[in-house]
Formats: structure tokens, C-alpha cells, sequence
């Protein structure tokens, strides 16, 4: 493959790398990615600091009353537990700044075609609940600024992350314009699975041909039947064989098929796409980055 011209139709991304809350040692959350991922992308677009989602935006799909409390800090320990987090202002504003530069994404996508976010994908977060790392539900949120403010007439999630996004089937559920599809591992997290409009529940040791028939042979058609004008793309790197959460076998190249398939389908549908990186947890910390990194390489091939 060719490595994309620098800075082409004006694409540019966004990342919290340089927003930094506390974390007790050997913590599991993958800090270093968002870093390495912004570093290897910078010679090929513009990476820019995301902006703070602001609060009323966030009530557009979040209970104001639960934010308030994590807002002032005014969460128990139970609640720290299923976020994975521990509570600090700190915490609280990457997680706004990591959902404005989804929110930031989707201007640009309406704009251009595409709009790239080096994080987000946050799809366990409820309305009023915080699950696996996951705060603010973007995925939610651009689903419901794209129909409130006439920017899409329909939207199509497809959730490539291997675990499902639970959050964000149960948030968009009762919406008739949104479409959610989660490719996931049946038996991984979470373990009480919500109804996304199609489940595609894989089991453990998926390698890339399976998992691209079913991407090919189920989940594209199904999203192409639903007839979206815009296309949120949650592109996990857990995936990969080595994923210290994750239970499937892809390999790099296979993983790379499948972002060029589903950007080659929003292309050919001509409508716009914005992709956010989801979980990636590798072993191999380098394999994590070059992961996270490749749906922002093959999208610039791609789409340019």
C-alpha cells in the first residue's frame, strides 16, 4: 500500500493525548497508546487538542442530574468500580475532551466526508451509568446532534470493538433513525448483553477469514439495507490475537481488510464517515499503536 500524501481534502484529527489524570501503578488503562497513536499520525494530518464537550451537550443523551454528581465528584466507590476509574477533575475533563473530539469528528465529516477521533468510542456508558472505562457515550451523542440539528436523516453505528456496546444499544434503541451493529465477542464483556438493532455475537479464536465473512456476508449488507446518511465506525483493536482483553485471533493485515472494507462501503454509499478508535489492549504495545493508527491510514488511502 502507499503511504497517503501528507494533508489531503483537508482532514485533520483530534486527540486528549496531552490530558493526563491520576492513575494508581499498573493500572490497566492503555495511557501510552494515545500518545504513540497522535505521534505516528502527525506526519500525515493535522492532530489537533480536542474541545471540552460541554455540559449541555452531554444532556443531550446523559441524565443532567448524574452528570452534576460526576461533575462535583459526588460518586461512591461502587460506581468508581464499574467505570474502572478512579474519580479526579482531572478524569472528568479528558473524558469531556475525548468526547468533544468525537463531537469535533462529526462537524468535520458533515464537512469534508470524514472526521477522525483518536479516542472515543466510549460505547459502555449508559444514560446514567458509567461502565468499563467508558463516562460519556459519544457514539449516543453524535447519533443525537446529527438527527436534532438536520445533519443526518439516519444513522448507522457499526462497532467493530470486540466487546459489545451495550451502552449505546440501550441508549439509541427506542430511536427509529439509528442503527446499531455490534460484531463482538458472545462470551467476553460485558456478560449481560443489551439488544443493539443487529448482534453479531462471534465466539472465541475468530480469525480474519471468518470474521470477514461475517463482516462481508452480514454485517455490511445489513447496514446497507438500512439506507444510513451517515456512519459512526467504532474501529477496536481488540481484535487482535494477543489482546490482553479480547478473545479473538485477527492479525494486523486482517484488521486492516476490515477498516478497508468498511471505509470502501461508505465511500461507495457517498456518505460521511467518522471513525473512533474504541479499546485495544495488546500485549504488544507497538501492535496496539500500529492498530489504533491504521484506520486513520487506511481512511486517508481510502477516502482521499
Amino acid at each position: 500500500m502507499s503511504v497517503p500524501a501528507p494533508f489531503p481534502h483537508a482532514f485533520r484529527a483530534y486527540s486528549p493525548a496531552d490530558f493526563h489524570f491520576p492513575l494508581p501503578e499498573g493500572h490497566r488503562f492503555p495511557y501510552y497508546k494515545y500518545a504513540g497513536v497522535r505521534d505516528m499520525l502527525r506526519p500525515h494530518l493535522p492532530v489537533l487538542d480536542p474541545p471540552a464537550l460541554s455540559w449541555t451537550d452531554a444532556a443531550r443523551v446523559h441524565d443532567p442530574r448524574w452528570l452534576r454528581r460526576w461533575r462535583r465528584g459526588e460518586v461512591d466507590r461502587a460506581e468508581e468500580r464499574a467505570l474502572g476509574l478512579p474519580w479526579s477533575p482531572d478524569m472528568v475533563e479528558r473524558s469531556r475532551r475525548a468526547a468533544g473530539g468525537s463531537l469535533a469528528a462529526l462537524r468535520d465529516a458533515v464537512q469534508t466526508g470524514w472526521g477522525a477521533n483518536l479516542a472515543g468510542g466510549t460505547h459502555h456508558s449508559f444514560a446514567d451509568r458509567a461502565e468499563g472505562f467508558c463516562l460519556l457515550n459519544d457514539a449516543a451523542l453524535l447519533t443525537r446532534v446529527a438527527l436534532d440539528e438536520g445533519l443526518a436523516s439516519r444513522v448507522a453505528v457499526i462497532d467493530l470493538d470486540v466487546h459489545q456496546g451495550n451502552g449505546t444499544a440501550a441508549m439509541l434503541g427506542p430511536e427509529a433513525r439509528a442503527f446499531t451493529l455490534s460484531v463482538h465477542g458472545e462470551r467476553n464483556y460485558p456478560f449481560r448483553k443489551e439488544r443493539s438493532s443487529l448482534d453479531l455475537g462471534l465466539g472465541d479464536g475468530v480469525t480474519d477469514r471468518e470474521y470477514l465473512d461475517v463482516l462481508r456476508r452480514q454485517a455490511l449488507p445489513a447496514v446497507e439495507a438500512f439506507r444510513p446518511d451517515l456512519l459512526l465506525f467504532l474501529a477496536g483493536a481488540d481484535v487482535l490475537a494477543g489482546d490482553r482483553f479480547g478473545r479473538f485471533a485477527l492479525s494486523l493485515e486482517g484488521l486492516r481488510e476490515r477498516n478497508r472494507a468498511v471505509l470502501s462501503w461508505a465511500k461507495s454509499a457517498a456518505i460521511p464517515v467518522v471513525t473512533v478508535l474504541a479499546g485495544g489492549y495488546n500485549r504488544d504495545h507497538a501492535l496496539t499503536i500500529q492498530a489504533h493508527a491504521s484506520v486513520v491510514l487506511d481512511g486517508l488511502d481510502v477516502l482521499r
